[in-house]
This record gives structure tokens, C-alpha cells and sequence, in this order.
């Protein structure tokens, strides 16, 4: 073990590793709940995604701890599931199918990125300040997921604003409207709703005292009280239907199913959506590759985990000559791996950092995390009882968390903060990332073309902004 991960030349030891291992783990095993609950919306299992989302981090960090030697964990990203869900599925109406062959691809383009030079290209196309309201306005949506998963907003509207509804045994089951909906916070009058409340306090608390697991606990916690208050029904729990039987019997539905008549076999098969989905896996590869790496910068450079070689690995190598380009590369795999079994984009957890933070400095954390994860795979059936008033809050707060990127943009200069603007309100508001990406990335190219730099537009730059603004032009004439 000493002599595999090079624990005294990182000046670590094994029982250090493991404090870090579980650390890590308690820090990010809210994704257990989460995944699931946000990738079932779009139809899919609710055990296959649990079952897929176990598999999927336990091959991913198993790669980043025994190739890359690197203590950084993996899972279904956050953001990056919501856009899955709520943007692809239900906003472009694709397939979960398709919208899982799309994940798959955006694996194979991360890996061919990660190991030739093309990675640099993209890298410097896009201006940091981007990438920093890229990060932060994915904290905007996923935070606005939150909220209304909670339920703690209210929408009113007018039947004067409505400008489409599609019914269903004189139903209305879907309903779209103009500008003239309005927002408020709802009223406190219910069980469900004051549980939400009451567990966002709880894991609030928890989190600004840098509680050990915060976000575990307030989940756990906020269900207890759920208990108490009849919000959750113990008797709902069917070790049964819920076992890991039950859960490996509906990854068939899942497992393969991005290369079936429904995903991959069809994805392609609208000459006229190819541009938007040319985009959209544009949009699910530039979030995954520029939250792997501001994850990696951002905790490996004070701690030495990454060198000043692996940093410039970013731009000048290729092929796997450095720990970063190894870790890159375990990132970009794990990403298709999940693909196959049924998650969205698997990514690296910036929550890694709790375990860093511990004392975490090779490969053995990431494999102490990994079997953590694959023994949280018994649970399936308390997992299945968990409200979503109880896992609201954590989208919550790690929106807070992921909005941090945005103190490093310029907000006094006008050039910097208007593209970034526009990029970060408008995911939130628009409820896609793909089209605040889009909006930002398009006002960056107005303002440099106004203040006369155009020259500082990439030509990669132009060219995604090419496709964004046909996939708007397709679709106000398919509207």
C-alpha cells in the first residue's frame, strides 16, 4: 500500500487517508438522494438512477484513486443533473434515453479532448471571467431547484398571459405562459412547507458551523422530523420492492439503454435538431470540463497534490505524462461509464476538498470513498422514504457553495460583468444552463466587437456562438 500510492512521499499515512476517505464521503453523500430524486423526474427508475449513481462514483473514483493516485471523488454532478432533467428532457423535450446517449458522447469528446491538444484550444477560448459565471450561475439553478422543489415559492398568473396549454381528458397537463406570471413565497401554513423551512435552518446551521457531514445530517435529520410531524410515512418502507434486488432488477431499464431505439438510434435521426444537439452536448462537455478543473486549481495547488508541471499539463501536454492529465482522464471515463449504467455526467466533487482539508493526499482516499459507496448500496430502502422537503435544502446550499466562483469576476468593469451577467441570471431565470451559456457567451461578442476587440473573440468562440444562435432561429420557427 506504502509503495502503490506513495504514501510518505505525499508525507501521508494510512490512517490519515481514511479519515479523509469518510470525510469526503459524508460530504458528498447527499448525491445518493439527490441524483436520484432530480433524474427520476424525467421518467427514469428511482432505484435504477439510485443503483447507477453507486456504480458510476465507485468506478469513477476507483480510476481516479488507482490510476491517477489523486484523492478527489466522483458522482452524477450537481447542475449538470438538473440540466439532464429539466432543461434537456423536459425543456427540448428529448428522451431520458437520448439525453443519456448525449452524456455518453460528451464522455468520448472529455477523453479525446483530455488526450490530445485540442483541450488547450478550448481551454483559452473561453475567457475566465466565463468560466467563473458558468460556475456560479449553475449555483443560480440549481439553488432555484431547490426552492421550488420545497416548494416554497408561489406562481399567479392571469388567464391573459397564457399563450399554450395542452390538456388531456380536460385536464390542463401543461400550461405556458408570458412575462405576466409573477413569484412570491408561499404561504407557511402546512406540514410539508414548514418542514421544508425547518430543514433548511437545520442543515444551514449545520453547514455554517462546519458540522462534519452537515448535509448528511440535515437530511437525516429533516426526515426524522418528517416522521414526527406525519409528513413521512413509515409505512411506505418496502424492504422488498426497495431491496438491492429490487434496485439491480430496474437497472435493466437503465443499463445499455443510451444505445437503444430510444437514445442513441434516434438522437440523430431529426436532421433539424442536430445543431441542438450538437449544442446541447457542447453544453454538458464545457460545464464538466471547466468544473473539473477549477476543482482540481482550486484544491490542488496550496496542498501540492498537483505540481506547477501538472497545472501547465493543462495546456501543453497530452497523453498521460502528469497526474493531471491522469486525472482528467479518470473524469472524462467515468463520465460515458455512468452513461452506460443510467446518471448523467459524472464528475469530480468539489466536496473533495473536505477530505483534502483532513489531511487527504493520494489514491487511498479516493478508494476508501468508493467502498463507502459501495456499502451505502444496503440502504436502498431508507433512501426510498427520504421528501423532498429534506433534500430541497441541500440543492439549496450547494447552489450557495457552487455561487462562489462569482468573486472572481470584475463586477466594476462593465466589459467583464455584463457577459457574465447575462450567462449566470439567465440560467436561473430561463431555467437552463445551455441557453445562459449561450446568452453569455453571444454578449461577450457583442461587447468585444463594440469596444473594437473583436480580435479577442476565439474563432471556437464564434463558431459555438454560430450554432447557439441557429438553435434559436430553429426554434422560433419550429414555435
Amino acid at each position: 500500500m506504502e509503495k502503490f500510492f506513495k504514501l510518505k512521499e505525499n508525507k501521508t499515512t494510512v490512517s490519515t487517508e481514511f479519515v479523509a476517505g469518510i470525510t469526503t464521503f459524508f460530504a458528498m453523500s447527499y448525491i445518493l438522494f439527490v441524483n436520484p430524486s432530480i433524474l427520476s423526474a424525467s421518467g427514469m427508475p428511482f432505484q435504477a438512477v439510485f443503483l447507477a449513481t453507486i456504480i458510476a462514483s465507485i468506478i469513477g473514483t476507483l480510476i481516479m484513486g488507482l490510476f491517477a493516485n489523486v484523492p478527489y471523488a466522483q458522482a452524477p454532478g450537481m447542475g449538470l443533473n438538473a440540466f439532464f432533467t429539466f432543461t434537456v428532457v423536459f425543456g427540448l423535450g428529448y428522451t431520458w434515453q437520448q439525453a443519456l446517449a448525449m452524456v455518453f458522447i460528451c464522455g468520448l469528446i472529455n477523453i479525446f479532448i483530455t488526450i490530445t491538444k485540442i483541450r488547450k484550444m478550448i481551454i483559452r477560448a473561453i475567457p475566465e471571467s466565463m468560466q467563473n459565471a458558468i460556475g456560479g450561475g449553475i449555483g443560480i439553478f440549481v439553488a432555484y431547484v431547490g426552492l421550488k422543489n420545497a416548494n416554497l415559492l408561489n406562481f399567479s398568473a392571469s388567464s391573459d398571459v397564457i399563450t399554450s396549454s395542452a390538456v388531456e381528458n380536460g385536464e390542463a397537463v401543461n400550461v405556458t405562459m408570458s412575462g405576466g406570471i409573477v413569484p412570491a413565497l408561499t404561504n407557511f401554513n402546512n406540514a410539508p412547507v414548514l418542514l421544508s423551512l425547518i430543514g433548511l435552518v437545520l442543515m444551514t446551521v449545520l453547514v455554517v458551523m462546519n458540522v462534519r457531514g452537515a448535509v448528511l445530517l440535515g437530511i437525516v435529520g429533516t426526515t426524522i422530523i418528517g416522521i414526527l410531524m406525519g409528513v413521512v410515512d413509515l409505512s411506505s418502507i418496502d424492504w422488498k420492492a426497495n431491496s438491492l434486488g429490487s434496485s439491480i432488477g430496474e437497472l435493466k431499464t437503465t443499463f445499455g439503454a443510451a444505445f437503444g431505439a430510444e437514445g442513441m438510434q434516434s438522437l440523430f435521426s431529426d436532421s433539424s435538431k442536430i445543431p441542438q444537439v450538437v449544442m446541447t452536448i457542447i453544453a454538458f462537455s464545457l460545464s464538466d470540463t471547466f468544473d473539473t478543473i477549477g476543482t482540481f486549481i482550486g484544491t490542488g495547488r496550496r496542498t501540492g497534490i498537483f505540481s506547477k508541471e501538472d497545472e501547465a499539463a493543462l495546456e501543453d501536454s497530452k497523453g498521460f505524462s502528469t497526474k493531471m492529465d491522469r486525472a482528467l482522464f479518470a473524469d472524462a471515463a467515468a463520465t460515458s461509464i455512468g452513461a452506460i449504467f443510467g446518471t448523467s455526467n459524472t464528475t469530480t466533487f468539489v466536496e473533495s476538498a473536505a477530505g483534502i482539508g483532513a489531511g487527504g493526499r493520494t489514491g487511498l482516499t479516493s478508494v476508501v470513498v468508493a467502498g463507502l459507496f459501495a456499502l451505502s448500496s444496503l440502504f436502498s430502502p431508507l433512501i426510498a422514504i427520504v421528501p423532498a422537503q429534506a433534500t430541497a435544502p441541500a440543492l439549496i446550499l450547494v447552489g450557495v457553495m457552487m455561487m462562489a466562483s462569482f468573486k472572481d469576476i470584475e463586477w466594476t468593469n462593465l466589459e467583464e460583468a455584463v457577459p457574465a451577467f447575462f450567462a449566470s441570471i439567465f440560467m436561473g431565470l430561463c431555467y437552463s444552463i445551455s441557453y445562459g451559456i449561450a446568452v453569455g457567451f453571444i454578449f461577450f461578442a457583442i461587447v468585444k466587437v463594440v469596444k473594437g476587440k473583436a480580435n479577442e473573440v476565439s474563432p471556437i468562440l464564434w463558431f459555438v456562438n454560430a450554432l447557439f444562435i441557429l438553435n434559436f432561429i430553429i426554434l422560433a420557427l419550429l414555435g
